[in-house]
């Protein structure tokens, strides 16, 4: 590894500041968490804080609407792209209830041992009977012709910011564009809803530390690397 290249590419990431506002006492646990998980050092570089350097973001206000973002966002190997192949193969976009889908989540889960070429963690291989909805988290799907469940996406919303917590997709439907079509989908919502609420950002973890693979699947998804200073106005 070039530190020296890493340095310089870490020194000119762009910076923003991302809030954490609008905290009751429904929500509360989850905000604190979440700010204490990004704020604290991290554990093998102690020099930074966790989710601060290289954080994947999508910022709405780059593109005038949904429309304007798919156009800007093109071509043969793009999000674009995968959006209208999912479109053709009749699949849909929806806000799932994951009581609805249990058996369907299990079969995701265990369509594959192993992911970005890690093996799945056991707590994705037990089958879960019943899901608590978490206060703050939105649930989202992607569904087949026949109202399958395909691909699922949780999210929590948080100040001016939607973080991916997880995102998965049946392995044997990922050549149909299946998780790029509902990140894309997942835009538009956004777009159509929730921007107008004070949302500005949408978060896929970060950058530095993934595997190249993942990092070639945000990039796709249009996702950038920024430097993040977490503002607490709780």
């Amino acid at each position: 590894m070039d530190i020296l290249k890493v340095i310089k590419e870490v020194y000119n990431l762009p910076k923003v500041n991302i809030r954490f506002y609008g905290c009751n006492s429904n929500n509360i646990d989850t905000y604190t968490k979440l700010y204490k998980n990004f704020t604290q050092r991290h554990k093998k570089y102690k020099i930074i804080k966790n989710k601060t350097v290289g954080v994947a973001l999508f910022i709405l206000n780059k593109y005038k609407d949904y429309e304007s973002f798919l156009k800007s966002n093109n071509g043969k190997n793009s999000i674009y792209y995968d959006t209208r192949k999912a479109d053709r193969r009749g699949y849909k976009f929806i806000e799932i209830d994951r009581n609805n889908y249990i058996d369907d989540i299990y079969e995701i889960n265990t369509s594959s041992e192993f992911r970005q070429g890690r093996k799945m963690s056991e707590g994705y291989l037990k089958k879960v009977e019943h899901y608590d909805n978490i206060p703050g988290y939105k649930y989202f799907g992607v569904i087949d012709e026949e109202g399958k469940l395909v691909a699922y996406l949780n999210v929590v919303f948080v100040g001016e910011i939607a973080i991916f917590s997880t995102l998965l997709g049946h392995n044997y439907r990922l050549k149909d564009g299946i998780m790029h079509f509902m990140i894309s989908r997942f835009y538009e919502t956004m777009y159509e809803k929730y921007i107008d609420e004070g949302y500005k950002y949408v978060m896929y973890d970060t950058f530095f530390g993934a595997p190249e693979g993942l990092q070639k699947f945000k990039k796709k998804a249009c996702f950038e690397p920024y430097k993040v200073n977490w503002v607490w106005e709780c």
